[in-house]
C-alpha cells in the first residue's frame, strides 16, 4: 500500500529549488500523482509553473521511506502566488486539493497533510488573522477528506525574507510564523516546522534546493511522532502494488 501526503500552499511547498542543484532520492518506493495515478517520483514534482524545481516533499517522503519502509506517494496541489484567503473551502485551489485527494484515496492511505503558505499574507490586516482563517481550512480538509485523524504540519516561513527587495511586506514575515505556531499548538495533531537557519535562492524569496532538503526532513521529523495510521486503512480500489498498477 501507497502511503500518500498532500502537499498545499504556496511557491515554497511547490518548489523553486534549482533543478541543477538537485541531489539524488531514492524513487524506486516514492511515487507522484499525475491524472489520479501514481507514478515513480519525477522531478518537478508540481507543475504550477514553467519554472517549479526542488520542492521539499522530495526528502520528506526518503525520509518517511527510510523510517518505515513502506511506499510513499506525494499529492501536488500547491500554487504559487497564493493567498490564504484563496485556501478556503469552497474557492478553487481548496476543492482542488480535495479532488486531486479524493482521487488518490482510490489507491493510497493519506497519512498527513504538509502546508507551507503565509508570504501572500504579510500584510498587517492579514497577519492578525491568518490564525483564525487556517483553522477553519485544517477543518473542512479533515472533514470533507474524512482524515479527522491524520496530521497537519505548518512550516515556517524563511528569515531571508527580511532580505527580500520585492516587496516591503514581507518583512512582516515573523508574524505570520507566530500565527501557524499558535495554530499548531490550539489545533489537535498539528505541528510547527521551523524554518530558522534555512537559506535562499539569489532571490531572498524562495528556499535553495540544500535548504528544500533540510526543511524536508524536519517536515519528517515533526510527522514521525505521529507515525503512519495504525488500522492500515482500506483504500476504495485493490490493494495491487504501485507496480503492478503503473
Amino acid at each position: 500500500m501507497i502511503y500518500s501526503f498532500l502537499l498545499i500552499g504556496q511557491s515554497n511547498m511547490a518548489g523553486r529549488g534549482f533543478l541543477p542543484e538537485a541531489t539524488d532520492v531514492n524513487t524506486k518506493s516514492l511515487y507522484v500523482l499525475r491524472n489520479g495515478r501514481f507514478h515513480h517520483l519525477f522531478r518537478p514534482v508540481h507543475n504550477d509553473r514553467s519554472f517549479s524545481g526542488v520542492c521539499l516533499g522530495e526528502r520528506f517522503a526518503e525520509r518517511v521511506f527510510e523510517a518505515y519502509g513502506v511506499e510513499v506517494g506525494l499529492i501536488p496541489c500547491a500554487d504559487g502566488g497564493t493567498a490564504l484567503s484563496q485556501w478556503q473551502e469552497g474557492e478553487i485551489l481548496f476543492e482542488n486539493a480535495v479532488y486531486q485527494a479524493t482521487l488518490a484515496k482510490r489507491t493510497s492511505r493519506i497519512a498527513g497533510i504538509l502546508w507551507h503558505q503565509g508570504e501572500g499574507d504579510c500584510a498587517p490586516e492579514l497577519y492578525a488573522t491568518y490564525k483564525e482563517r487556517l483553522i477553519p481550512v485544517i477543518r473542512a480538509l479533515r472533514r470533507r477528506l474524512d482524515l479527522p485523524d491524520v496530521p497537519f504540519l505548518v512550516g515556517g516561513l524563511g528569515d531571508f525574507l527580511a532580505d527580500c527587495p520585492h516587496s516591503e511586506l514581507l518583512k512582516n514575515y515573523a508574524h505570520v510564523n507566530e500565527a501557524l505556531k499558535k495554530t499548531a499548538q490550539s489545533e489537535p495533531l498539528c505541528a510547527y516546522v521551523s524554518a530558522e537557519g534555512l537559506t535562499s535562492n539569489p532571490d531572498f524569496l524562495h528556499f535553495n534546493a540544500r535548504s528544500l532538503y533540510t526543511f524536508g526532513e524536519r517536515y519528517a521529523d515533526a510527522f514521525l511522532p505521529f507515525g503512519l495510521p495504525k488500522d492500515g486503512g482500506a483504500v476504495e480500489a485493490d490493494e495491487k502494488s504501485a507496480m503492478e498498477r503503473l
